[in-house]
């Protein structure tokens, strides 16, 4: 049983760690939205704004040296995985912040509830650009 158990966590391992990594960048993302929106009274978009700052410095952490395992520390390569990657979550970012405003805004949905669905959207946008742009080209060079 244990032997199975381990095969399908080395056969899965990329999408595991990537859940579990995104699992945490998305408590760091909440916590600073709902810290600054409820605990300090910072408008909704600004909260967005800084919590996904502070979510995509802790994604880029994560998904460089645990999920995709580039080991490429030369400045260029982070440099050129920094900016794919953030270039990536800003478009993600967009997408976020845009839901937010829809639905809150125009449709009188609660924050927290479309907050929960933009981070499903945001999770499969970001796992899609990470794996087949952002950190496949590290493993190539």
């Amino acid at each position: 049983m244990m032997e199975k158990i381990k095969a399908l966590f080395v056969k899965y391992k990329e999408i595991i760690l990537y859940v579990f990594f995104g699992g945490l960048t998305t408590v760091v993302n909440f916590v600073v939205y709902l810290g600054l929106k409820n605990l300090l009274g910072v408008p909704m978009v600004a909260s967005n704004i800084t919590a996904w700052a502070v979510s995509v410095l802790f994604a880029y952490v994560t998904n460089k040296l645990y999920v995709f395992e580039s080991r490429d520390m030369t400045p260029r390569a982070i440099v050129r995985e920094l900016v794919s990657f953030v270039a990536a979550r800003l478009f993600s970012g967009v997408v976020d912040t845009g839901m937010l405003v829809v639905l809150v805004d125009f449709c009188h949905m609660n924050d927290v509830i479309v907050k929960i669905m933009a981070q499903v959207v945001v999770v499969i946008l970001n796992y899609i650009f990470s794996k087949l742009w952002i950190f496949k080209k590290g493993k190539e060079e």
